[in-house]
């Protein structure tokens, strides 16, 4: 399989990831409950120690866990509940963009980066960063250049949770603490599993 197909397959697996993601995040997922990462020595950023995020309004899923915080503007929080590196290569980021001020989040169009085109009201511009190899990961891009990210964003109203996912190339396999970045949010430190 050429590389050029294996990243369309892989766009097509991360929709798939974030519909399931989606659905387990509304409590549609029936009576499993959510897999958590690794609860013991995961990086905080400003030093806080893993917490559990509650679930979504009127949902019955178990609360999960939140392995890095990052503050954004006007109230909005990014929190990132999973940094899982797959058998095939890629590291995917996932969480969740919380507007916890009084005002709706409207500034969706910075999180896209340089983005234009092919993945509008995205998450495109989020990168990994690993300091030690001295690196820095962009999000992956299908044949067309649709990100493998969420897209479809909107304005986040006051007291609102929406899901995200990024995905990436995986860092080398001793590289296991990155510095994951989305546009106007500050940097979080997090920790891959798998």
């Amino acid at each position: 399989m050429s590389i050029r197909q294996k990243v369309k397959v892989r766009g097509g697996a991360a929709v798939a990831v974030a519909a399931v993601l989606a659905l387990t995040l509304a409590g549609c997922g029936g009576d499993e409950k959510p897999k958590e990462a690794a609860k013991s020595s995961t990086p905080q950023s400003q030093g806080s120690t893993p917490q559990k995020s509650a679930p979504a309004t009127g949902s019955s899923a178990a609360p999960v866990e939140v392995i890095a915080t990052s503050q954004g503007p006007a109230g909005v929080v990014l929190e990132i509940n999973s940094a899982v590196r797959d058998q095939d290569g890629y590291v995917t980021v996932s969480g969740q963009i919380k507007n916890a001020g009084t005002a709706p989040f409207t500034q969706i169009a910075a999180l896209r980066g340089d983005e234009k085109n092919a993945s509008p009201a995205s998450v495109a511009g989020a990168t990994l960063v690993d300091a030690v190899g001295k690196k820095r990961y962009l999000v992956l891009r299908d044949t067309e250049g649709r990100c493998a990210c969420t897209t479809g964003l909107s304005i986040v109203k006051s007291g609102e949770s929406i899901p995200f996912f990024a995905q990436f190339p995986a860092p080398p396999a001793t590289t296991t603490e990155v510095v994951f970045g989305l546009p106007t949010f500050a940097a979080a430190p997090i920790k891959i599993s798998g």
